[in-house]
């Protein structure tokens, strides 16, 4: 009995530590992933919005995990103040208004547009639902608020151009973009300059809007999208291109009729934000109307094209938004769309 018994623990402690080597060689893998995981920082537009979607959705199902990639998504301050940071290599990724490019490449910056989810333009003038505005000209002695740093800006004389208007016949509030909101919502101002898929959701409890969009008055400006240093662009190209196919797969599936999840993850990652599932859901559903363009019927999302980058180069000419010509290679490469 007590060979037996010896025995018996002698085969106990041999099967254990089997065990034990066992679990830590299928544990391996998963320790070896996390170590080898690229790290990456996104900087976005705002605080979390629909049009951020992608980004939160991809993170919730692990899909950065399964790229090898470590994403850290920032709340943004503006799409210009994302870019400038984004040139300055504080940040890797910015995900901002793409028509900001070509007016920063003249100033300097050295960024470019990697992938442009946004192809169509965006920027409208929001205005409510039961008035009677239907383009620019109608908003003749009415008040239009917009902030300094809005991707509008340059554009607000060539667009009230467009409908024999100037800066004499509206009135035109430039205020802080903390104040921006409040603004139009309480009444103050009969249009809010901004974009239709950021606006017009959540105003639907407190100011039912519409849309006057601005690409109706010939304003071509590129929508959203991700953009990168040229150092970045030249140094990583692996990482970028994995976040791009994440992005590719996450709006897909949002696309695919699963805008809701897109809302929970946000939630979900979110949840000191304050977020609105309905208005997010409408938000993500709002954006992905702005994907396609004729130009790019048939091409993979993301995919850029150099007819609608000309015409929105044509618009910032007509505006006086740009003093030089900017070489499309300087803006935009499709080099890691897939």
């Amino acid at each position: 009995m007590n060979n037996e018994k010896k025995a018996l623990k002698i085969n106990r402690r041999t099967f254990i530590a089997g065990s034990l080597a066992s679990l830590a060689v299928m544990a391996a893998p998963t320790k070896l992933l996390a170590a080898s995981s690229t790290p990456l920082s996104a900087r976005m537009d705002f605080a979390p919005w629909g049009v951020q979607a992608a980004m939160y959705l991809a993170q919730s199902k692990g899909w950065f995990t399964a790229a090898g990639l470590n994403v850290d998504i920032q709340d943004g301050r503006g799409s210009g103040n994302t870019l400038q940071l984004v040139n300055a290599g504080q940040v890797d990724v910015g995900q901002v208004q793409l028509g900001l490019v070509p007016q920063a490449i003249v100033k300097s910056a050295k960024v470019r547009a990697f992938a442009g989810f946004g192809r169509a333009t965006d920027l409208a003038a929001i205005v409510d639902v039961n008035s009677t505005f239907q383009k620019v000209a109608d908003l003749k002695g009415k008040r239009i608020v917009c902030f300094a740093g809005s991707p509008w800006a340059p554009f607000i004389d060539f667009w009230l151009a467009q409908g024999g208007l100037d800066r004499t016949s509206v009135e035109l509030m430039m205020v802080d973009a903390t104040a921006l909101w409040s603004t139009y919502t309480t009444g103050r101002a009969d249009a809010i300059l901004s974009t239709g898929p950021s606006i017009i959701p959540p105003a639907q409890t407190v100011r039912p809007s519409r849309a006057i969009l601005a690409s109706d008055a010939g304003v071509n400006f590129p929508s959203y999208g991700l953009i990168a240093s040229d150092a970045t662009v030249a140094t990583r190209g692996e990482a970028l291109t994995a976040l791009v196919k994440t992005q590719q797969q996450a709006w897909q599936y949002l696309k695919e009729g699963h805008a809701e999840e897109g809302a929970d993850a946000m939630i979900q990652l979110r949840p000191n934000a304050k977020l609105v599932k309905e208005v997010l859901v409408r938000q993500i559903q709002m954006t992905i109307d702005t994907f396609n363009t004729p130009a790019t019927a048939g091409k993979p999302i993301g995919w850029q094209t150099e007819s609608d980058w000309q015409a929105a180069l044509q618009t910032m000419k007509k505006a006086n938004a740009l003093t030089r010509d900017v070489a499309l290679s300087d803006i935009f490469t499709n080099q890691f769309i897939v």
